[in-house]
């Protein structure tokens, strides 16, 4: 049985720091590309960064030089480091696994940036 966790989120003031893990079991986590999406009340959800099976990564224009997203295959465990959050960096984030045309997705934690 395939399972993705997601865990990390919570609330943050402005300016402020967490880091999201997602860990994924039942799958053979090294050659997955694994993601990180996001979706905000009231807004379509939205690709903020994915990582390969190389380690090879790509980030959405508005988490650039921010969001820092990376792989530990041997505790099937994706991370993704948010800093400066902002208040729009709010929602409800999801990991994602993917391989050719096989996906799975976690069932979101929510991030709340707010004084």
């Amino acid at each position: 049985q395939v399972q993705v966790v997601e865990s990390g989120g919570g609330l943050v003031q402005p300016g402020g720091s967490l880091r999201l893990s997602c860990t994924a079991s039942g799958i053979d986590f090294r050659f997955y590309v694994m993601g990180w999406y996001r979706q905000a009340p009231g807004e379509q959800r939205e690709l903020v960064a994915t990582i390969t099976a190389r380690s090879s990564t790509d980030y959405a224009d508005s988490v650039t030089g921010r969001f820092t997203i990376s792989r530990d295959n041997a505790k099937k465990t994706v991370y993704l480091q948010m800093n400066t959050l902002k208040p729009e960096d709010t929602a409800v984030y999801y990991c994602h696994a993917r391989i050719v045309r096989t996906e799975y997705w976690g069932q979101g934690t929510q991030v709340t940036v707010s004084s």
